[in-house]
């Protein structure tokens, strides 16, 4: 055979060898560069080939060829995978070092959602990087709303740190309603969980309940706080009204009865038993059901007042305050005042849900009153802005969480006064646009929900009923001291801004839940008033009802010269109350136009159009 035809035929086949041991090699190392150990390669396959013998030293050229070419092909693919690999290592995300001062904003938060099918919660997260810790996991840490301190909760599910974090667990924890729970994600850092997002709520609780609907949305705008001793007459239904706010405070409903035909109701919630007051319930549902029978949206008031033997109500630092305010901060700081508020709040949905149960169905849940109103209505000590809005925020997301799951429909209402943004100092009352921006912002990073705003955009001040006057604490711009309906477009403005929209887009429900104006200074003048502010809001998308306080006098309000109601204490009927009756009918103008006069204008056009001349 010539030497020289073997030589090349052994080298082509040499190469089929070395191929083959370079792709074994290329899977195992992950694509090292098989170079560097080409000689070694070599002088193995040469020693083995020369013990194989004459044989396979006889093949064919062609034989050899064709392997060569097939080697090629895997040379090629062994190659870039190869290079796929060491890509992706180069690729994989940065590991970040974090310190307690940057650890909390790491994750972004992306949902926190539960599915009724499943009864499961899903939380998901993203991240830029994977943070340095003591190994190689995220911890889903579950805390209860009163725990601020994270090592107070407990460490429920690990998962391996990645971009994207996802964490799917029950929302039941034995008795416990997991809507009373927040959620934190956090690593292990020298031993202990730091956490790398700020707590996160159940955002969807409605997906739970068993009621989704209210009905359809009202005609009109128009609504009334009632007189419950004229429920059963025809004046209700005389005034065309479509909305009606109620008040109820907690001591009416929390605790036993007397009354042998209504008695004590008693109620179950996690684990625990609680009584109503039946008579007092009673008088609610003969209130609610014939509401709802006459097709009226009904907005409820809640208000914590001092409920005899449920002193857990209210919060710890409003109790120094007892006996010296009407109201007092809802007690979201400690588990039994949780519980119980929230077992107030999953009876009163629960009741007051579905008219198949005859009672009467509540669509709105105001949420305290006025709370910015600190020292008046909702006592608490006085703190800076961001620990009294935490407070609050942690009862309003036990109600929200609570009521929705009950009544997907419900909506819920901060609710706060006209004083917008004084910058008057002094520690009795906060302003209103401080109190909304920071409960947005403590809202928004514990998960955003469809909260609403009830205000009370009253005169200034409120003896006044002369809303057109000109007055130096009512401006058409942001930096207004006080909104009134003479300049309540800046409210409706502010909470256009994209930090304000719900997940949807769309501006929040605003509800004007408390609004009159005094006869005091002449009947006509009232009547003028309530139809300038009823045309304001008319004209306004943004703004779902008004609801004028009241049908008739009250005693306590009379002493301050209030008298805002549209019928006399006997029950007379004021100038107001036909104009009220017609003022959104097709015989408005009959009995609206002597207004035009009264406040000086030719049209309503320059009442409702208030934005624009602003702008």
């Amino acid at each position: 055979m010539n030497f020289k035809k073997r030589e090349k035929g052994d080298k082509k086949k040499n190469t089929v060898v070395i191929a083959a041991a370079l792709l074994l090699f290329l899977v195992i190392a992950g694509g090292m560069i098989y170079r560097q150990i080409q000689g070694h390669q070599v002088k193995e396959a040469w020693a083995e080939r020369l013990e194989r013998g004459e044989e396979r030293r006889a093949r064919k050229a062609a034989e050899a060829e064709e392997a060569m070419a097939e080697s090629e092909g895997v040379l090629d693919f062994s190659m870039e995978s190869g290079m796929d690999v060491l890509e992706a290592v180069d690729g994989r995300p940065l590991e970040v070092e974090l310190t307690e001062e940057t650890a909390e904003d790491f994750l972004k938060i992306e949902s926190c959602l539960v599915n009724n099918a499943t009864s499961n919660v899903l939380l998901k997260a993203t991240a830029e990087g994977i943070p340095a810790s003591d190994d190689d996991f995220y911890y889903l840490i579950a805390s209860r709303i009163q725990h601020d301190d994270i090592s107070q909760g407990a460490a429920i599910k690990s998962v391996f740190k990645g971009e994207k974090i996802e964490f799917q667990f029950s929302r039941h924890f034995g008795t416990i309603n997991g809507f009373l729970y927040k959620y934190s994600i956090a690593i292990k850092k020298d031993g202990e969980y730091l956490p790398v997002c700020k707590p996160q709520y159940i955002t969807n609780p409605g997906e739970v309940s068993a009621y989704k609907s209210n009905g359809e949305k009202m005609p009109t705008k128009k609504g009334l706080l009632i007189d419950p001793n004229k429920l059963l007459s025809s004046e209700i239904d005389d005034l065309g009204i479509r909305h009606a706010a109620y008040n109820i405070p907690i001591s009416r409903v929390l605790g036993k009865t007397t009354s042998e035909e209504y008695p004590t109701i008693e109620y179950g919630y996690q684990g625990k038993a609680y009584e109503f007051n039946g008579e007092a319930i009673s008088e609610y549902d003969l209130i609610f059901s014939t509401l709802t029978d006459k097709e009226i949206e009904i907005t409820v008031i809640l208000l914590n007042d001092i409920a005899q033997g449920y002193p857990q109500m209210v919060h710890p630092l409003a109790r120094d305050g007892i006996g010296d305010a009407p109201y007092y901060a809802f007690n979201a700081s400690e588990e039994d005042g949780i519980e119980c508020l929230a077992a107030v709040s999953s009876f009163l949905s629960e009741r007051y849900s579905g008219r198949a149960n005859g009672r009467g169905v509540i669509s709105n849940w105001v949420i305290g009153n006025e709370i910015n109103a600190r020292e008046s209505w909702n006592y608490m000590q006085y703190t800076d802005v961001k620990t009294y809005v935490r407070e609050y925020v942690k009862a309003f997301r036990v109600c929200y969480n609570i009521i929705k799951s009950r009544n997907a429909a419900s909506r819920i209402y901060i609710s706060l006064d006209q004083r917008w943004d004084s910058n008057a100092g002094g520690t009795g009352s906060y302003d209103g646009k401080d109190i909304l921006d920071e409960f947005n912002k403590q809202i928004k990073e514990g998960g955003n929900i469809e909260w609403g705003l009830a205000i009370h955009p009253y005169n200034v001040p409120l003896t006044s009923p002369y809303i057109w006057n000109e007055s130096r604490y009512v401006k058409n711009s942001v930096d207004t001291a006080m909104v009134t309906m003479a300049n309540f477009h800046v409210v409706t403005d502010y909470l256009e801004q994209e930090e304000f929209l719900m997940e949807d887009g769309e501006v929040r429900s605003v509800t004007l839940s408390e609004l009159g104006y005094t006869s005091s200074d002449g009947e006509d003048i009232q009547a003028a008033a309530l139809v300038y502010a009823y045309k304001v809001a008319e004209a306004n998308a943004h703004v779902d009802a008004v609801l004028f306080s009241r049908q008739t006098d009250a005693v306590e309000e009379l002493e301050q010269e209030l008298a805002l109601g549209l019928n006399n204490l006997d029950g007379s009927h004021k100038y107001a109350y036909n104009v009220f009756r017609y003022m959104d009918t097709k015989q408005q103008e009959e009995y609206t136009d002597f207004a035009k006069d009264i406040i000086g204008i030719k049209s309503w056009g320059e009442v409702t159009e208030q934005r624009r001349a602003a702008q």
